[in-house]
């Protein structure tokens, strides 16, 4: 038995077989694609949340930075004689209670 082949039989099956491989190759690659991509949402999703909650909590030191500056500010006021006895007092138990409470969300989010 004897098989002949032309040089442009061979060419054309060498052609046919390389682009199976490249079909083989494409599948696998979307497959690992969609995988990796799948992986990425979850880490966005995640990093949005950690966004939300760092940015809530920087609004609520912000508030307790700015009451406590403005309670250190009428104590300030009160160290220079503008301010009778009575609002000195509050303008400390203010400033502490601030503090107190920035102390307190501190250790609350620890």
């Amino acid at each position: 038995m004897v098989i002949t082949l032309d040089l442009k039989t061979l060419g054309w099956a060498l052609i046919i077989i390389g682009l199976l491989v490249l079909i083989v190759f494409c599948i696998v690659f979307m497959k690992n694609l969609i995988v990796t991509i799948k992986h990425t949402n979850k880490i966005l999703q995640d990093t949005e949340t950690i966004s939300s909650i760092a940015a809530e909590r920087t609004e609520q030191v912000n508030e307790a930075v700015g009451d406590v500056a403005e309670s250190l500010g009428g104590l300030a006021e009160v160290m220079k004689g503008n301010q009778s006895i009575t609002a000195a007092l509050t303008s400390i138990v203010n400033a502490l209670g601030s503090l107190k409470n920035l102390i307190a969300r501190n250790k609350k989010d620890q």
